[in-house]
């Protein structure tokens, strides 16, 4: 379980990392230079045009994954109990929203030809620390079922 909580730290480091790394490059025309778009970036860009959505993006973005991961330390390290994993699990699922957005972005910007889209490094990272968390988080859950017992004995049989 140390070694979960381990990797759980790390994921506090790389996941604002990703936050501001570049996650695709894009431009209007083949023509013109890409300019490139993180997390905190196209947050900004949102806030300045749909308040409703910058609030949506900024939770499923921001604080789904951040939440989850300082959730699952505390449950590593015994500062939380762990029957706060479902909701944890919920969080990860909304983590994962996101980059189904981004996605779909992607696909549409490249199906109407008039821009061009890059994906970028910073894409591959937050993909892996919302991955990561989520198999960081299963784990979590079958050592504590497991540790548990069947019937909640806590005799591990």
């Amino acid at each position: 379980m140390r070694v979960l909580g381990v990797m759980n730290l790390v994921l506090i480091v790389l996941f604002p990392i990703a936050w501001f790394a570049p996650l695709l490059r894009a431009g209007l025309l083949p023509l013109f230079g890409l300019s490139e778009i993180s997390v905190i970036s196209g947050l900004q860009a949102l806030w300045q045009s749909d308040v409703f959505l910058a609030l949506l993006v900024t939770f499923f973005a921001i604080f789904a994954p951040a939440l989850k991961t300082i959730g699952l330390g505390l449950v590593h390290y015994d500062l939380a109990s762990p029957r706060i994993m479902p909701a944890l699990h919920v969080l990860g699922k909304l983590a994962m929203a996101d980059i189904f957005l981004i996605s779909l972005y992607i696909v549409i910007v490249k199906g109407v030809g008039f821009g061009r889209v890059e994906t970028a490094w910073g894409l591959y990272l937050f993909t892996f620390c919302i991955l990561a968390s989520l198999t960081i988080s299963h784990l979590t859950a079958r050592l504590g079922a497991q540790k548990d017992g069947p019937r909640g004995t806590g005799d591990g049989g």
